[in-house]
């Protein structure tokens, strides 16, 4: 017999399979989530550096969020592609990758440095001690990349130096990608680079402060290397700072939870703030897809000038 109880049961289950995904429980979608990040240190500094965001997620978010340092940045860029990443932290030229290349991410915020900008340079480092004392006198030497999809280590490099007048393909007589912007500058100190194109934020945040700190880099007598042992000797234009990404195809409630952790991060948990960059950073800023335009734009020329030759 059919009772009114029975039909107001059946309306209920067919609505529920009616609705779409972001008015269902995500924790039943989602019991776990993942945030993947690109190697710009090498794999343990890494992990060291990001566990205290992560612990921060999981207790904001109300379920597990683990950690994986990506092997490269494009493992980061097809794990979200295949929907293995739910939560990205991207350089802006891997992020702008994933977007051409038809991943459905969405940005969240980027990191504000102690200048105040959401944003930073590429630069080329040589040796104090060497030669070296523009770009004019690398001509046929070896310089040190980072990662095809990494911005100051490889995309800007390309781009301003084309268009100042020097081909990276043609200019140096060897390139090779490091691996890690730690790599890139080790290859330097080590004399497999006589060049290395790598991040600057300011004058006391870069990717040489950071390792100096560390003890990662010492001069061939042991003694400890500073920031006055780099020469640089060429800048980028500014560069938007890469984004925190999320999938598009997350539940709505979910998104919203993702974007809340984040603006509230720096007052939220100040230690696991400072621990992304050593206590330099301010804030965090929201970004949209249009901040990255430039970004884009500057890929594909790299893009048919690749094509070109």
């Amino acid at each position: 017999m059919i009772t009114r109880r029975t039909l107001a049961g059946a309306a209920a289950a067919l609505a529920l399979l009616g609705l779409p995904a972001a008015a269902q429980d995500w924790k039943a979608q989602y019991p776990e989530l993942t945030l993947g990040v690109i190697p710009a240190e090498n794999a343990s500094g890494t992990a060291d550096r990001w566990a205290p965001l992560t612990a921060y997620l999981t207790k904001t978010l109300g379920v597990p969020v683990k950690l994986r340092v990506a092997s490269d940045y494009a493992a980061v860029i097809e794990g979200q592609r295949a929907g293995n990443i739910q939560i990205a932290w991207y350089g802006p030229a891997s992020f702008a990758r994933a977007v051409m290349t038809g991943v459905k991410i969405e940005p969240i915020v980027n990191q504000k440095h102690e200048t105040g900008a959401s944003g930073y340079y590429s630069v080329v480092y040589v040796l104090a001690s060497s030669p070296y004392k523009t770009v004019e006198d690398l001509q046929g030497k070896n310089l040190a990349l980072v990662d095809p999809n990494s911005t100051s280590g490889n995309q800007a490099p390309r781009f301003f130096l084309k268009r100042a007048g020097y081909d990276v393909e043609k200019f140096f007589g060897k390139t090779f990608y490091a691996g890690s912007h730690e790599n890139a500058v080790l290859a330097l100190t080590q004399g497999t680079a006589d060049a290395a194109a790598n991040l600057w934020n300011s004058e006391t945040d870069t990717m040489v402060t950071r390792m100096a700190a560390k003890g990662m880099l010492k001069k061939p007598d042991g003694t400890p290397m500073q920031q006055s042992d780099f020469r640089i000797v060429f800048k980028s234009d500014f560069l938007p700072e890469g984004p925190f990404a999320m999938l598009t195809s997350l539940p709505d409630d979910l998104k919203a939870k993702i974007r809340d952790a984040f603006v509230a991060l720096p007052k939220a948990d100040k230690a696991a703030f400072d621990r992304l960059s050593d206590g330099k950073d301010q804030d965090l800023t929201p970004v949209t897809l249009k901040d990255y335009q430039p970004i884009i734009d500057m890929l594909r020329f790299n893009d048919e000038q690749r094509r070109k030759s």
